[in-house]
């Protein structure tokens, strides 16, 4: 028999309420893992630091889980985004994170810290990569995000050169679908397009097609290229989202990038190492000597270990001219057996090594 549509309502209702009373349990339940920690600390090193509450390596698991038990109908990203958000809630009541990005407020990097965090977080705009780095180092945010790469247009080199002095840990990524839209007042007589060199690349097919004509300006940030379209007559952006709601700009073409799987990729970083997860990367920062097959030795030992290297980039060491470090990123984590044997073999043979942190692959 048919349900009626007063019946399924009812349905709803019952399960809304139930729902409902069960992240009210959780919610306490995180109060009571905060009262724990805080009166048992695991050791007597964590107990002369702050204690942790949020651990990447616990978010990323129990998000694996959401996955591997969905059944749909909603997909499961959308479902891992709204356990985000209970997590994210939940964690606020234990202690509100503070994160700091590369801003100003509507940027990209901003959305990926809210879709790595949740939104219950304070999120702190940087005028620069450096900065990012030094709020976190400093202790006036809790971790920072920074972008590292693109499908598109490759490395951030800023954020590379940052991890050669930074002290900070890795501790997790997030990779974003990056839509670019036209922003502004009116399609009529635009004169200008503001944006992010990056983005205006990343868009160059549609722009030459489309907008041949019209001036193409590149500014810090998508977010300064909204604000901009927003007080300036005849002028447009190029935009995500945030921006376009940040600052009242209609959507005039949606998703104008030229390439739609285009994605960049963010790093996560904190203070304190992450411990394993089950699904980990790691990434170093090497160098070698400038003689023959030096590069070769110097990936032997992942050859020898049997672990997937995912990335390498060089990049001038700055000590000396033609000399060169190296960024790579390998799957697996620095205190699995195999892998800290490659990487004991590796700091043997390499004058300058460091260990930029371990961290729980990207869930989506």
């Amino acid at each position: 028999m048919t349900q009626s549509l007063d019946d399924i309502r009812k349905r709803i209702d019952a399960v809304d309420a139930e729902i409902q009373r069960l992240i009210s349990e959780r919610a306490t339940l995180a109060q009571a893992v905060a009262q724990v920690k805080q009166a048992t600390p695991a050791d007597a090193a964590e107990a002369e630091e702050e204690v942790k509450y949020y651990r990447p390596e616990r978010e990323a698991q129990v998000l694996r889980k959401v996955l591997e038990r969905n059944q749909g109908p909603l997909p499961g990203e959308e479902m891992a985004r709204l356990f985000r958000e209970i997590m994210s809630a939940c964690l606020a009541l234990e202690q509100p994170l503070s994160v700091a990005f590369l801003g100003p407020e509507g940027t990209f990097t901003q959305a990926a810290a809210l879709k790595h965090f949740g939104h219950s977080v304070r999120t702190q705009p940087m005028a620069a990569i450096d900065e990012v780095f030094r709020e976190v180092e400093a202790g006036s945010a809790h971790f920072g995000v920074v972008p590292v790469e693109n499908s598109t247009e490759g490395v951030i080199n800023h954020t590379l050169d940052m991890f050669m002095r930074s002290t900070l840990s890795i501790c997790g990524e997030v990779e974003l679908r990056i839509h670019h839209h036209l922003l502004g007042r009116a399609r009529q007589n635009i004169r200008k397009i503001y944006s992010h060199q990056q983005s205006l690349a990343q868009c160059r097919e549609w722009l030459d097609s489309h907008l041949p004509d019209v001036e193409r300006v590149a500014v810090s940030s998508n977010a300064e290229a909204a604000r901009r379209a927003a007080e300036e007559e005849g002028t447009a952006a190029i935009a995500g989202e945030v921006a376009a709601e940040i600052y009242g700009l209609p959507i005039l073409e949606a998703k104008i990038e030229d390439n739609p799987d285009n994605t960049t990729r963010f790093l996560v970083i904190g203070r304190q190492p992450t411990p394993p997860s089950g699904e980990d990367k790691t990434s170093l920062l090497v160098s070698t000597p400038n003689r023959p097959g030096a590069l070769y030795r110097m990936l032997a030992p992942f050859e020898r270990n049997g672990i997937s290297m995912t990335r390498i980039e060089s990049r001038p060491s700055r000590l000396a001219n033609w000399e060169y470090v190296f960024f790579i990123d390998i799957n697996g984590h620095a205190e699995e057996p195999r892998v800290a044997k490659a990487l004991q073999d590796l700091r043997d043979e390499s004058p300058m090594f460091k260990v930029l942190g371990s961290y729980p692959k990207a869930v989506l």
